[in-house]
């Protein structure tokens, strides 16, 4: 008979969050065809997806430690690698003729990324990643893992997300599009766009995310 996972060496949030990650980072590809305006700031949409990598990471170093959180940094290759593998099949397979010309276009310009584009991905978010789980580690001192919050952990966490996402935006654009084109203005409306939603949101959702975390691994009450 096979055991049971253990709640101790495995807790429920620590599944959670990492069922979470990984959907992040197949997404985060997709959702960043559509850029939004917010006021005067303009940015991709995979940014939001990104921003919850962020977070689920830094919630991950609070409560279950570095190591931990550099492992989920880490796994989370795998589904963006089968994401890009299959992308490639689907795009390769003959279209059915019944597919309106249109919808085949759509899709093709939304999934059809130059080799260079999907390359470029994995790297910017290996490292901006790893980045924000050191800073965000670094900045704790020598405080123990665990879900103690406050001020100064959505501190941490914005501070780390504005650092890693800035990093992010750098190799990214920099690896997908230099020589293209002119990157400079790109390069400085993405990286301020990012830091500042960083500060804006980071804070509130690792504060919410890291509540909600605590409560998944709370002991259940006797009925």
């Amino acid at each position: 008979m096979t055991e049971p996972l253990s709640t101790d060496s495995f807790p429920r949030s620590r599944f959670v969050l990492t069922m979470l990650y990984g959907g992040m980072t197949v997404i985060a590809g997709v959702l960043a065809f559509k850029q939004f305006a917010i006021g005067p700031l303009k940015v991709e949409s995979g940014i939001l997806a990104f921003l919850l990598l962020v977070v689920i990471s830094s919630v991950t170093a609070q409560l279950h430690g570095k190591r931990a959180a550099d492992q989920m940094v880490l796994w989370g290759f795998m589904p963006l690698a089968f994401s890009i593998v299959l992308i490639w099949l689907v795009l390769a397979l003959p279209p059915s003729p019944d597919m309106p010309l249109e919808n085949l276009s759509a899709f093709e310009t939304v999934h059809a990324q130059t080799p260079r584009i999907m390359a470029a991905g994995p790297v910017a978010y290996g490292v901006s990643l790893f980045l924000n789980v050191w800073i965000f580690d670094k900045l704790r001192g020598n405080a123990p893992a665990d879900g103690s919050g406050g001020l100064w952990l959505m501190t941490r966490g914005a501070i780390a997300s504005a650092i890693s996402q800035a990093v992010d935006t750098l190799i990214f654009i920099t690896l997908a599009f230099y020589g293209e084109f002119p990157i400079g203005d790109l390069l400085i409306g993405q990286a301020i766009a990012k830091i500042v939603l960083s500060f804006v949101l980071v804070p509130f959702l690792i504060a919410g995310a890291l509540a909600i975390a605590r409560r998944l691994d709370a002991p259940k009450v006797a009925a």
